[in-house]
């Protein structure tokens, strides 16, 4: 079972996230800020980790960049979810190191179609 480490500070988004993706399979684990999603990315070793962009103390760019700079966490699959779809956005959280980018609301189809394709590519450990 693959594990995907959700780091979302908004209660609504990170119960409804964790409900589906448990429902389709995955094990779930939860951060509600950057620097939390650091320290878990590097504890729980993810297979995945989908990074809620505006996030309180330590953002998701920021937090994005310091999990690919670390040799421990680095392999570790990113898609950043944002809310405020901006044009360079995308380009942005690629720069910082992120797999995939999706926006919010949340299509699930959309989004389990992006984890699949990542957790394919991903070598096993």
């Amino acid at each position: 079972m693959s594990k995907i480490l959700i780091v979302e500070d908004n209660e609504l988004n990170r119960d409804m996230l964790s409900r589906r993706l448990s429902r389709s399979g995955y094990d779930v684990v939860l951060a509600v800020e950057g620097q939390e999603g650091i320290a878990m990315a590097e504890s729980e070793g993810p297979d995945l980790i989908l990074m809620d962009l505006s996030l309180p103390v330590i953002d998701g760019w920021e937090a994005t960049r310091q999990i690919k700079a670390r040799t421990s966490t680095a392999s570790i699959p990113v898609i950043a979810l944002s809310a405020h779809a901006l044009a360079d956005d995308e380009d942005r959280a690629r720069k910082v190191g992120c797999d995939d980018y999706d926006t919010k609301p949340i299509e699930m189809p959309r989004l389990l179609g992006k984890i699949e394709a990542l957790l394919r590519r991903r070598p096993s450990l």
